[in-house]
This record gives C-alpha cells, structure tokens and sequence, in this order.
C-alpha cells in the first residue's frame, strides 16, 4: 500500500500547476453542506445536464476537423483591436457605468466608483500547456496592468478560458479581492492569492465590497481542470449591483428557466453581459446559441427590451465548429428582431450602456460569408428535461 500512495504523490507532483488544487478541509466540509450539492457532486439548476458531446467520438472528431468549416473558424485577416489606453480609462463614466470588453468573457465593468473584472484571461492559451491548446485570436487590447486598480476580480468558474493561472499569477501581487463559486478558491490559494482575499460563495450568497453587492446567482455548467474531475467546484452567473446601477454577468451556462427568476430577484439591468458563442448541437446543455442568449436577457429584463446586451465569449478562442463571426452576426439579428439593443464593441472599446452603444459590424471586414441567416434557422426551444440525463465529468 506504500507504494500504491508513493506512485500517487509522484503522479501528483508531475501534473501541471495550471490543473490548480482539490478542495479540502473546511472548504470541503462546506461544499458537503451546500443545498446544491448531493450524490457528491453541484447539480445543475432543475437537475443534472449533459456535459460531455453527445454522439461518438468519431462524430465529433469528423465535424471538428471537417475540411469545409475548419477556415471559416478563424478570421481571414487582422482582428481590429481598439487601442486601449489608461487615459481612456482614467476618467471616471459620465453616466456611472462604463463597460470594456477585453475579449472573450474578460469584461471590466466601472460601476458606481467601483472597479470590477470579470474572467480575466490574458494568457496566450486557454490550456494548461503553454505549447498545446486554444490560442488567442487577437492579442490583449492592453497589458493587465494598464488597467490600473481592481476593486475585486469575479470568477464564474474554473475552466482555462475563464480562469487563466498566468493571469491569477500576476494579480495575486496586487491588492484586489476575488469573488469566487464555491471551491475556486482552492486554486487561488494553490496560485499564491491569500484567504483574506477570497470571498468564496453558493448560489443566492452576497458580500459587499466598497458599496457594491456581488451575488453569485445560478447557471447550468460543470467545472473541472485536471484529468479527473470531481465535480467539487461550483460555476455560476453574477450579479453586481450598486448604489444606482446593476449589471450581470452569466459565466457560462445553457439556456434555463432560472434566468426569469434572476431578473425578478436581481434586475432590471442597465447591461447584460451573456454567453453566446461556442455553441454546438452536441452540447446543447451548457453552452447558449445567440437566439437562446437573447431570450435569456429578455428574461432577466422581465420579458422588455431593456438596458443593453453585450455577447461575450466568442471572438477570441475558437471552441466550437461554428463559423468564428457567426455569434456576432446571429447575435445581432437576433436582438433586432427582438427590438434589443445589443452592443458590438470592438475588443478593448470602452462604452457606456448610458450613451453612445457602438454596434458597428467590425468583424465583417475579416470574416468569411456566414452560412446563412441567423432568421432562416429554426426556432431553438429551451433545452427539457430529460429522464435519462446523466451528470458527466468531462472538462
């Protein structure tokens, strides 16, 4: 038995620091106790989703690597990043909010004099090697120190392209705190970033920090980083909500029912922030198209066109086999048809969700031709649920 436990400690000790750290302790003792964890894993909201593709390996591997949609998964030419600078950033929002999407689902957003960012990824890769994986497709608008002060970084969960170690690394040498679900934390100190910095909570937990209240509110995902994934952290949306003003981020997540319940308790909102790229029919549980994204923000807008919608997660990995643009422009379509506004900053443009909403179709200048509209799909219905859905482990 000796040598079963060395062999482990030793296969421990060669997986990469990126795969971050197991809850345990009184960290784990709470995860036991959280309302949303049972079988020994988090639940989904409604029950458990699918998070491994559906079909076989080989036809996933055969859409994947199709010879046809493998170029237009990528830009044919040079993403236009918006030049960032610290004066752009320096003067305090007119209108109290002002948003900067940094790509992907990196979001600073300024609100009510607090600085808050959300999924910071400035690493070259969404991947525990540096030499394998994801790789940007446009570099960072700005170096991560250019942004000046954070009041607190907001982790929706712990997959590579939302919570990203070299970046963790970098911020764990400044002051800010981190709002983390459940278990994220055990990386974070794994990475060097002191408890007394960490505000780890379930779903419908609040802390406040310099006036404004950060709740992590429920979505459908899973989580994981290492080659065994035990279900042991949370994933979830947020909400930050100041003295005048509200905005909401959804992390990742597949379209639920939950999202009305979000807005009643939570909203209305002068921004969401929403998932919508990486999208694909064999997980149709844990990821929404731009149609479903849509419809999530009307939800949590009370069913009324409301506020300004900025899609996130698309634009800088490629992760599925949609065309690279098509979150975009469905996106667009989609929003328009809805009377929504959605907003189409270009990566590091500042805006303010109160004044002027860029929505200039950037990405056409560098896209190949889109398919097909995004008005000639069929309706997408909420995902049901299924009896025979099982909790899968994948990452």
């Amino acid at each position: 038995m000796s040598g079963l436990r060395s062999l482990s400690s030793g296969l421990r000790a060669l997986q990469p620091e990126a795969f971050g750290a197991e809850p345990s302790g009184e960290r784990l003792a709470r995860i036991q106790r959280s309302p949303h964890f049972k079988d020994g894993v988090f639940q989904n909201p409604g029950g458990t989703a699918r998070t491994r593709p559906s079909g076989s390996t080989l036809d996933l591997a055969k859409a994947f690597f199709d010879k046809d949609t493998r170029p237009v998964r990528a830009p044919q030419g040079t993403i236009p990043v918006h030049p960032t600078t610290v004066a752009d950033l320096a003067k305090p929002p007119v209108s109290g909010v002002r948003v900067t999407w940094l790509g992907h689902s990196s979001v600073l957003v300024e609100i009510d004099g607090r600085r808050v960012l959300f999924d910071p990824v400035w690493g070259e890769r969404c991947s525990p090697f540096p030499f394998a994986g994801p790789k940007r497709l446009h570099p960072a608008p700005l170096p991560l120190a250019a942004l000046g002060p954070v009041d607190v970084v907001v982790i929706s969960h712990d997959h590579y392209d939302h919570l990203d170690l070299p970046t963790i690394k970098a911020l764990a040498g400044t002051d800010t705190l981190f709002a983390v679900p459940l278990g994220v934390g055990a990386h974070l100190e794994h990475w060097g970033v002191s408890p007394d910095r960490l505000r780890e909570l379930d779903w419908h937990e609040s802390t406040e920090v310099g006036g404004v209240t950060l709740t992590a509110t429920p979505a459908r995902h899973f989580c994981g980083r290492g080659l065994r994934n035990t279900q042991h952290t949370l994933w979830a949306s947020w909400v930050v909500a100041g003295e005048r003003h509200r905005v909401y981020h959804s992390g990742d997540t597949g379209y639920f029912d939950g999202f009305k319940d979000i807005g009643a308790a939570h909203g209305p909102f002068d921004i969401t922030m929403i998932q919508i790229g990486a999208y694909s029919p064999y997980w149709p549980d844990i990821h929404m198209t731009p149609e479903e994204g849509v419809r999530a923000h009307l939800d949590l807008q009370s069913d009324t066109p409301h506020g300004v919608l900025l899609p996130i997660h698309w634009g800088t990995f490629n992760l599925a086999m949609h065309p690279w643009a098509e979150p975009g422009e469905w996106t667009k379509e989609a929003g328009e048809a809805a009377g929504q506004t959605v907003a189409s900053p270009r990566p590091g443009e500042p805006f303010e969700p109160g004044g002027r909403v860029p929505t200039d179709t950037w990405w056409r200048s560098v896209s190949g031709p889109i398919a097909r509209p995004w008005d000639a799909q069929e309706p997408v219905a909420p995902p049901e649920r299924r009896s025979d859905d099982l909790n899968y482990s994948g990452s």
